[in-house]
């Protein structure tokens, strides 16, 4: 009956649809599509062994993204965790993780939102996956200003000790994933990463839905 009021739609062209995304607009964010792997060296400064971005960060996905994120659509998650699962050889990649933790956002900016949108979709993954959710050992303790405010220079100071990690003995010698929804310089996975080791984790990998 709820389905005859509030009909199910794609959240790409908001057209009536059975999926949260319809065929037609399957075909047409595959233009966007990247599917970029990346291993790291353990020297290169990077804190994280492989990262994983799905899609360009341009045309109606970059505009999907900021609904999702600033103009209260939260439902979205939808759409962007049917994309994600129906990716067999990224979710299957994902699996060799223990746990997945979202990229966590300030309590306050929280409430502001009403939700974590890496959190949504994170719930999505875990459960299409096995991996173990995890939102509250990484915790961002700083309500800085927003990274996409800033220029790439500034980020990586905006975003020092922005993070501490409660029960550490979680993390301790598991593999970990932190999925973002975006990656612009990898800052703030960066950040995430190097408290994860620090914590003990024994790997740390990176999915983003898009790259800038």
């Amino acid at each position: 009956m709820i389905n005859l009021i509030y009909p199910n739609t794609c959240g790409m062209c908001e057209k009536i649809s059975k999926e949260n995304i319809c065929k037609k607009c399957e075909i047409k964010i595959k233009q966007y599509e990247i599917n970029l792997f990346k291993k790291y060296k353990k020297d290169s400064g990077i804190f994280f062994e492989e990262s994983i971005h799905m899609y360009r960060y341009d045309g109606i996905i970059r505009q999907k993204i900021i609904e999702y994120k600033f103009q209260d659509k939260a439902y979205l998650y939808k759409t962007f965790s049917k994309i994600i699962i129906k990716n067999e050889k990224i979710c299957d990649n994902l699996k060799k993780y223990d746990i997945i933790i979202p990229v966590p956002i300030h309590k306050k900016r929280k409430q502001f939102r009403g939700y974590n949108q890496t959190e949504l979709i994170s719930k999505a993954i875990a459960k299409h996956t096995g991996l173990k959710l995890e939102k509250n050992i990484l915790v961002k303790q700083k309500n800085i200003v927003s990274q996409s405010e800033l220029s790439k220079i500034q980020r990586k100071e905006n975003i020092k000790n922005a993070f501490i990690i409660k029960k550490a003995e979680k993390v301790n010698n598991k593999k970990i994933l932190i999925f973002d929804d975006i990656y612009t310089t990898g800052s703030t996975v960066n950040e995430c990463s190097k408290m994860l080791k620090q914590a003990g984790a024994e790997i740390v990998g990176v999915v983003t839905f898009a790259k800038d």
